[in-house]
């Protein structure tokens, strides 16, 4: 059975979500949706491509992606279908989805298809469900409109390597108040090496200089460092969570776009010995 997928910021209080399965169902009874998320932050692009980047890989190739975070059109801003890794990622090309890959994606068409209505201003009901039930039916990208070259490119939030140190930012906090940095795994052991390290973002008395590998590696309220599923580092309080104790953004005054440091400890020098 075809798998489409939603998220958004439309939130679960209103008709909105409801209303894209609704539409879904309609036109496509035999069908999985799944909700990725629809507490994404109101038209926050790097929030959503977080979570998505982190959720895609997980279903089977085949699976169609409805992307309703600021979903609008433009004369420089297509509705576009991406296919990758066998995938499709319905959207709006504002570029979110230089944000969601790190790769080259396979090949992206703008979606020119005939529309069944004239109301434009729900684009994730009205146009994307249209497209995603013709993927999921098996039908071709397409015919859903010409190929283009290229995705527009958001620049993101890289870390930055200079000299014995690495500049990172927070960006993303979960729903523990989990704090997670821009600072990848594979950056850290190319950089550090075997030297001592600091990770510092704040005052100094809440200095991380070591990694673990899980919570529980530390007593409970300690603040801890590690490596996450997503190969992000991550900055956390063993089972603080925002309204009961504090989790670590709360307790350490941590929010999107702070600046995470990681310096090296200065490499012991060698004295020369005379004979």
């Amino acid at each position: 059975m075809a798998i489409i997928t939603l998220i958004s910021d439309m939130g679960t209080r209103d008709h909105y979500v409801a209303a894209v399965k609704g539409a879904i169902l309609s036109q496509l009874e035999q069908v999985n949706i799944v909700d990725i998320s629809h507490q994404i932050a109101p038209f926050n692009s790097l929030h959503a491509a977080f979570v998505l980047r982190n959720a895609w890989p997980e279903f089977p190739k085949g699976t169609v992606h409805l992307i309703g975070v600021n979903p609008e059109a433009d004369a420089q801003t297509p509705h576009v279908v991406v296919r990758h890794r066998g995938h499709y990622f319905i959207g709006a090309d504002n570029g979110i989805f230089s944000l969601v890959f790190d790769e080259k994606v396979d090949d992206v068409h703008e979606l020119t298809l005939k529309l069944d209505t004239d109301h434009q201003t729900f684009p994730t009901k009205n146009i994307f469900v249209k497209a995603a039930c013709h993927l999921a039916r098996g039908g071709t990208v397409e015919m859903l409109g010409r190929r283009l070259d290229a995705l527009r490119e958001q620049i993101s939030n890289r870390p930055v390597v200079a000299g014995d140190s690495i500049k990172g930012a927070v960006i993303h906090v979960d729903h523990y108040g989990n704090v997670v940095t821009n600072i990848t795994k594979e950056l850290f052991l190319s950089t550090v090496k075997h030297r001592g390290f600091r990770i510092s973002f704040g005052r100094r008395m809440h200095d991380i200089t070591t990694i673990h590998k899980t919570y529980s590696d530390v007593p409970i309220g300690e603040r801890v460092a590690f490596f996450g599923d997503t190969g992000y580092l991550e900055i956390a309080i063993n089972k603080g969570v925002i309204g009961g104790g504090g989790g670590a953004a709360q307790l350490l005054g941590l929010e999107v776009t702070d600046v995470v440091r990681l310096e090296l400890e200065p490499v012991p020098s060698r004295t020369a010995v005379t004979t």
